[in-house]
């Protein structure tokens, strides 16, 4: 391991992954094991005579190919174990797994990619599912993540692009939103950020498109949120004035 970099030259590197994975596989019996791969510095790699001359061996012409050959040597390992490996989109960078599926999170360039290639994929783009982001201007949200993506944006989410064919549509497995923890230390921010935006997000999901969409899920989710109310459950209002703020502490 170079600092925080796993070193694919090295069997203790494998040794202690498979290690790892061994014990997730017989915690959970999930057909499916998320290994990550996403956001992996291999700058570290460039300057590693061991890792360069293991990328000549291999016939890899960059760091790119090399994370990805890392990337299917736990591919094999789960498949020997019968489980389907999950990874976020940069395991395509340098080729992809035979058997992964693809969640796209850096748009849906990767989903749409790995669809046409043949693989399944789940649609998780950052612009319409990454409910870490803000909800409003910053000044009056608590703290978070990136843009703003209001639960009216995660209505305007497709999984399933037109670019793909109904042959590739049927890879689209479906999607998935994302709340990260980094800045939430208590179960009502955590609330406050789920919700709308995952009832909206279900709304994409499990329900047909219609041109009405946005009209019809806020007259709907409003009495889906005085539910909430009558179970203490914390949400963000879904304008100013709307019943729902409480104090996120708890």
């Amino acid at each position: 391991i170079y600092n925080d970099v796993f070193c694919p030259g090295n069997d203790e590197t494998f040794a202690f992954i498979e290690d790892v994975l061994s014990e997730i596989v017989e915690l959970f019996p999930s057909p499916w094991i998320h290994i990550g791969g996403d956001e992996a510095n291999c700058r570290a790699w460039t300057h590693s005579e061991e890792l360069q001359t293991q990328m000549r061996e291999l016939g890899l012409k960059n760091e790119a190919e090399l994370h990805s050959w890392f990337i299917r040597q736990m591919d094999g390992f789960l498949t020997q174990h019968g489980r389907r490996m999950i990874g976020w989109d940069e395991i395509l960078q340098g080729g992809l797994a035979s058997g992964a599926i693809v969640m796209s999170w850096r748009g849906m360039e990767g989903g749409i990619a790995a669809a046409q290639a043949g693989h399944d994929v789940i649609m998780t783009p950052a612009s319409h599912t990454y409910f870490d982001y803000y909800q409003g201007p910053v000044a009056s949200e608590p703290k978070a993540w990136g843009t703003i993506l209001p639960w009216e944006k995660v209505l305007e989410f497709e999984p399933i692009p037109d670019d793909l064919r109904a042959a590739q549509a049927r890879h689209v497995l479906g999607g998935q939103g994302q709340l990260w923890g980094e800045l939430i230390s208590t179960t009502r921010h955590r609330e406050y950020m789920a919700w709308p935006r995952s009832a909206a997000l279900a709304e994409v999901l499990w329900s047909p498109k219609t041109e009405n969409r946005l009209e019809s899920f806020r007259t709907r989710v409003i009495e889906h949120l005085k539910r909430f109310n009558a179970a203490d459950i914390t949400y963000r209002p879904l304008q100013p004035g709307d019943v729902g703020t409480r104090s996120l502490s708890r």
